[in-house]
């Protein structure tokens, strides 16, 4: 590994050498909790103090104090926090991993299917180590790449990742730095990519230290929903946007990790020529052996195409991103599935017709007014392959964000969720599952958090205060993020995916999947067409270059009726076969199709 960290602790065979950006410091030192000894650093150019201290190995414990006053506070750039965020830092020693991954080279964009998780909920006992022993169960499902939520260091045992504050450091909890390198190097020996989410719109609240280093990594020029933004675009901004940029860079050579999930780019608020994640991706690009793939997926609500569009010929013309996350899928879907109508769903019909132009340009705002914001909402994004674009029917903030963290078959019928499974699944857009969904768990995803006693009181007013205007919830009612039993109430039940109704949809996802895979018509997935019939009922139509064809007729409700186009159909498969948990009873004469309530067929013709 050529690649160094240019920040943060680097050992060699005789000592480690330190470095940290304070600019406005007249002195920094190493503080050695081990035996007391401190060493004070050089001042170098740029507001950085660096230097090396002999005999200073891995595993030893160390912090920095900033002009000889207060307690001496973490690294910003550490690697291991194995006593807490609030405790000293760790030397760890990035290339001491023995990989056995050296012909992996990741995955293109096209083949993606992402199972999202959270690791402390994902296994009993919630590590690194732990999800190694389900990673056959993920890969036999069919899909190629985990998604991992943050997993920067936070406080506390439980946290779901966005209050993270040492954002180069894998969480204790977990298994931290080691932990993490052996997730990933089992996950590849099983073909398995690695995706990790990653937030760089703002840091937890909690043992966040960063302006007793430098008041310059905050600006109040921007607001954020968690207050001052990250200072990307102002005055000594240049070593905050390289903190960014050197943790992804980070994690692609010293983790082999994948790709990237980037939060909430809409709130990294950057008025500079080029904005920081489009700096980030060339960046990336530059760093990536031949061959190598590392993706890029953006979480972003404007409906803006230029993040996944690239020129050569004219760098500001796109970001260069791989992905986009596009809710408005999920939105029509659930609107149709459940006639909800409260917040943003209030923008969406759930119509056949709404549906299918959703899928058919991507997403379904590209411009038009939206009656939440109360103004415009994105721009057109046909024209490009849907491999760009992220759908699912539940992810971690659709389930996790709701009161009692109800996963969408909680909230219908299993006919209406084999039915949306089937069209996720065999979409032209990048499907992602959120852990758990393959077999319809019956287990719940929370919200939780291990804060402070302080902090956590405020956690658990706020959450309940969130929910005080829907009637269905008294304050007692929503789950308190702060008890422990909120945590394990979200933990996977793996047991139950073999048995009963669970059973019959992990087969749906498989066989789904399978066809995804090894279907001709589905291998490039850029021509296809989709045809709203009726209100509730449309169709999706795939035609390879030599001419193997499919067809998906689709319901999610009520009574339809929908004519193939063309002779020579077979039917190959049904959402509601009786292997799937469904009825059983087909309703298919000839070309003619009959609906009477939420149901997925598909057909093909060779």
């Amino acid at each position: 590994m050529n690649w160094k960290l240019p920040i943060g602790a680097r050992p060699d065979d005789h000592g480690t050498h330190f470095r940290v950006w304070a600019p406005r410091a007249e002195q920094v030192e190493v503080v050695l909790p081990a035996n007391g000894a401190s060493q004070r650093l050089t001042a170098e150019a740029g507001g950085y103090f660096g230097g090396f201290i002999a005999g200073v190995g891995v595993g030893a414990h160390y912090a920095y104090r900033v002009n000889g006053g207060g307690d001496a506070r973490p690294d910003p750039a550490s690697r291991s926090q194995p006593e807490g965020v609030h405790g000293p830092s760790a030397v760890v020693d990035p290339a001491a991993f023995a990989w056995s991954d050296a012909a992996w080279r990741g995955l293109p964009l096209e083949d993606l299917v992402i199972y999202e998780l959270h690791v402390g909920t994902a296994t009993p006992a919630g590590t690194f180590d732990a999800l190694i022993e389900r990673l056959d169960q993920i890969r036999d499902l069919g899909v190629t790449a985990l998604e991992l939520m943050p997993v920067a260091d936070f406080p506390g045992e439980r946290n779901w990742g966005y209050d993270g504050v040492n954002l180069y450091a894998p969480a204790r909890a977990y298994g931290g730095a080691e932990g993490l390198r052996r997730l990933v190097d089992a996950a590849h020996a099983k073909g398995l990519a690695v995706l990790l989410d990653v937030v760089y719109n703002h840091f937890g609240p909690d043992g966040n230290y960063l302006r007793e280093f430098s008041r310059d990594y905050f600006t109040d020029r921007h607001t954020t929903p968690w207050g001052d933004a990250i200072n990307v675009d102002g005055p000594e901004a240049r070593p905050v946007r390289d903190f960014f940029i050197n943790n992804a860079l980070h994690w692609l050579h010293e983790y082999h990790i994948d790709g990237l999930r980037l939060d909430a780019v809409h709130a990294i608020l950057d008025d500079s020529p080029t904005h920081v994640i489009a700096e980030l991706a060339t960046a990336v690009q530059a760093q990536l052996p031949a061959g190598r793939h590392f993706l890029l997926i953006a979480e972003h609500e404007a409906n803006d195409p230029t993040l996944v569009r690239r020129s050569d010929a004219q760098p500001q013309a796109g970001w260069g991103l791989d992905g986009v996350w596009a809710d408005d899928f999920h939105h029509q879907v659930r609107v149709a599935l459940t006639g909800e109508h409260e917040g943003y769903y209030a923008d969406y019909s759930g119509s056949a017709q709404d549906l299918a132009k959703t899928m058919q340009q991507n997403w379904f705002f590209a411009g038009q007014q939206s009656a939440h914001l109360g103004r415009a909402r994105g721009a057109r994004a046909g024209d490009l392959n849907p491999a760009h674009f992220v759908y699912c029917i539940q992810n971690h903030d659709q389930v996790g964000n709701r009161a009692l963290g109800e996963r969408l078959h909680h909230t219908v019928t299993l006919e209406a969720y084999r039915a949306a499974s089937t069209l996720l699944l065999l979409a032209p857009q990048t499907p992602l599952l959120w852990m758990g969904q393959e077999w319809a768990a019956s287990t719940p995803f929370l919200f939780f958090t291990d804060h402070n006693p302080e902090l956590g009181k405020l956690v658990t007013e706020g959450r309940r205060k969130e929910f005080a205007s829907f009637t269905a919830f008294s304050g007692a009612t929503v789950p308190d993020p702060q008890d422990g039993e909120t945590f394990l109430r979200s933990k996977l039940q793996w047991e139950e995916r073999e048995h009963g109704v669970h059973a019959g949809i992990l087969t749906l996802y498989r066989e789904l999947l399978a066809l995804r895979r090894g279907h001709p018509a589905l291998h490039e997935r850029t021509s296809f067409s989709v045809k709203p019939v009726g209100d509730r009922a449309i169709t999706l139509h795939y035609q390879s270059e030599d001419g193997a064809e499919l067809c998906l007729a689709l319901s999610l409700g009520g009574v339809a009726e929908v004519q193939l186009e063309g002779a020579g159909w077979h039917l190959r498969l049904d959402s509601e076969a009786a292997t799937y948990g469904g009825h059983g009873v087909s309703n298919v004469e000839g070309q003619n199709i009959r609906f009477a309530g939420a149901r997925a067929l598909v057909f093909e013709r060779a």
